[in-house]
């Protein structure tokens, strides 16, 4: 008997599992140097109740008989451990110890009841090396040289670092904890105040075209004749050497001082400096020459960019798996009943129809645009205690409200812009309900959501499998899907029915009122992709245009909140794809979205600062 081929679905679901496990099997073996180096996540008691998780990168070269430096690496506002683990693995290639820490109030660490956190604990940073410094546990680390780094408020926490160990190293007579700290991406705490104290040698690195440097005391980025990059290397010499100018990447002062100072200014963006070769390459050269270390590598031999590329076909991977594996549960005897003819396409727009279509369309994309900043400054109205940095379990997430907020206004709009062209056009037209594939019975509705619920569960599963096994998730850059704790389940529960207005807005338009008779599919759902995010790509645009041509950003205050589209607009793009399978599978539109949601929810949930109570 003739064997039978596998059906379509099951060939991409098991092609799409095997993609996982090749590339994160391959990230892994990048990530430990082909087993060079030792990976281990910890989790370290603070003050307070508090607690830092990090993931412990140990050449195996670092041993009680040759012990290494040790560096903690403290990423930004927004970010987890994972987003700067290229620095980690980069100095952990050459022979260094390092920690790369989830901040307080981000990734698996607590919060913190400091509500200046990287000012006053370094975001655990102070703790971790306060441990490193005293504990014969790491007997493999050289606790005379420690160092830290940090990107953003990774950076500020750097700093902070050192003038608090500082302090500490002149009431008690012995040389700083800190043997040598590296600034990046921030240079508002570059004062008089906090360099006084410090007693390591500095690194400075900011971005030429930091978004942030309009808080700069000169209102730009060029490091050169910065009040701010002067004050830092002046601290470190005589008051009969200072400098009026600074060389860019020359070494001022005295390493066996801890006085030597240096400043980079790569030309970068401020979000994509810790992922610029360049920039990478001068935190490894500076901490080979602080700590006095020699490597075979050159700075610019580095390999986390293929471990980056190999993150994202995960994470590819892992999104397309939801699909055939939707297609093989609607099979089951359970779900087949959630099987329905897939309404016919609407007639292509003619004449007055076209018009009203490209009108709504930019109208969409208009009010997305103009109601994102407006509806992130309501959120820091209506939600006080996130905003203010409070402990909560109101919607605790500062950045995720402002999100929600214009999710929840646009989702509302697209009804109703849906609603007044079916009104006061399409009825007139032959268009009816039966288009949409919004028909559904109750107890329908009650079983989709609990398909949806199982494929949320299969994609979070083959995750965490995933991390088990080779200690990655899967992401590119500051974009990730990352291992949640149960108790974010009850934040899901609480921020998904907001963003389920969008959500189904989302899938009734791109398949109630974007699919039409004769158009290629590809291009139905390229339109829905750009029609989904070509607002929130506006706002990108002007804000770039805007500082391109001036040199300051159009939107200053809410600079954060735009960087933060970075992550959301590669969803939304991607949104009316998932959208349109799922109701080409069901024939309803109702799938699509609360799968979708679940899912997209919770990465924005995991990727985002969180001040819950301890």
């Amino acid at each position: 008997m003739a064997s039978r081929s596998l059906p379509a679905g099951t060939r991409l679901l098991l092609a799409a599992l095997l993609t996982i496990a090749l590339a994160s099997s391959l990230a892994s073996i990048l990530q430990t140097a082909g087993g060079d180096i030792q990976i281990t996540s910890i989790r370290l008691p603070t003050q307070n109740g508090q607690w830092v998780a990090a993931d412990l990168f140990r050449p195996r070269t670092a041993t009680a008989e040759t012990p290494a430096p040790f560096i903690v690496v403290v990423p930004g506002f927004q970010r987890s451990k994972e987003a700067l683990s290229n620095t980690a693995l980069e100095l952990a290639r050459r022979g260094f110890v390092t920690a790369s820490i989830d901040p307080y109030a981000q990734g698996a660490s607590s919060a913190s009841l400091s509500r200046r956190a990287a000012t006053t604990e370094g975001y655990g940073m102070f703790a971790l090396v306060d441990y490193a410094a005293s504990s014969e546990n790491l007997n493999y680390i050289d606790r005379s040289r420690i160092g830290a780094t940090g990107h953003s408020a990774g950076g500020n926490a750097a700093i902070r670092g050192a003038n608090y160990f500082g302090r500490e190293a002149q009431r008690t007579g012995e040389p700083s904890k800190l043997h040598s700290v590296y600034v990046s991406g921030y240079v508002l705490t570059l004062t008089d105040e906090v360099l006084g104290d410090v007693r390591s040698n500095v690194g400075v690195a900011y971005a030429l075209y930091d978004e942030g440097a309009y808080r700069n005391e000169l209102g730009h980025g060029d490091m050169r004749i910065a009040p701010e990059a002067l004050r830092a290397v002046n601290s470190g010499l005589p008051a009969d050497a200072a400098i009026d100018q600074v060389e860019l990447g020359r070494y001022y002062g005295d390493r066996d001082d801890r006085t030597l100072r240096v400043v980079h200014n790569e030309r970068i963006l401020h979000p994509f400096q810790p992922y610029m070769a360049e920039a990478v390459a001068n935190q490894i050269s500076y901490f080979e020459h602080v700590f006095d270390v020699e490597s075979d590598l050159s700075p610019y031999d580095q390999v986390w960019q293929w471990k980056e590329m190999l993150g994202v076909i995960a994470l590819i991977a892992g999104l397309v798996s939801i699909v055939p594996a939707g297609q093989l549960l609607l099979q089951t005897a359970w779900f087949r009943g959630l099987v329905k003819t897939v309404p016919e396409p609407l007639p292509p727009p003619r004449g007055k129809g076209r018009i009203i279509f490209w009108t709504t369309f930019s109208v969409a994309a208009l009010v997305a645009c103009y109601t994102y900043i407006p509806m992130a400054e309501l959120s820091q109205k209506l939600f006080v205690a996130a905003s203010t940095r409070q402990l909560t379990w109101f919607f605790p997430q500062r950045m995720n409200n402002a999100v929600m907020l214009w999710a929840v206004l646009n989702g509302t709009v697209g009804f109703l812009m849906f609603w007044l062209s079916y009104r006061f056009f399409g009825r007139q037209n032959g268009i009816t309900p039966k288009y949409w594939g919004a028909s559904v019975s109750l107890a329908e509705l009650g079983r989709t959501l609990a398909l949806a619920l199982v494929l949320f569960a299969f994609f979070f599963l083959v995750l965490f499998a995933t991390y088990y096994l080779w200690h990655v998730d899967y992401r590119f850059l500051f974009m990730g899907v990352r291992l949640f704790e149960p108790k974010l389940l009850l934040l899901l529960a609480m921020y998904a029915p907001l963003f389920f207005v969008f959500f189904l807005s989302n899938s009734l338009r791109i398949n109630g009122a974007m699919r039409f008779s004769g158009q290629p599919e590809y291009r139905s759902m390229l339109l829905g992709g750009v029609a989904n995010s070509l607002g929130l790509i506006l706002i990108v645009v002007v804000q770039y245009v805007s500082f391109a041509g001036t040199g300051t950003v159009y939107w200053t205050d809410g600079w954060l909140y735009v960087n933060l589209l970075f992550g959301v607009v590669p969803m939304m793009f991607v949104l009316p794809y998932f959208n349109r399978f799922f109701f080409r599978m069901t024939g309803r539109i109702y799938l699509g979205p609360m799968v979708t949601c679940l899912i997209f929810v919770m990465i924005l949930i995991t990727n985002t600062v969180i001040y819950l109570p301890l």
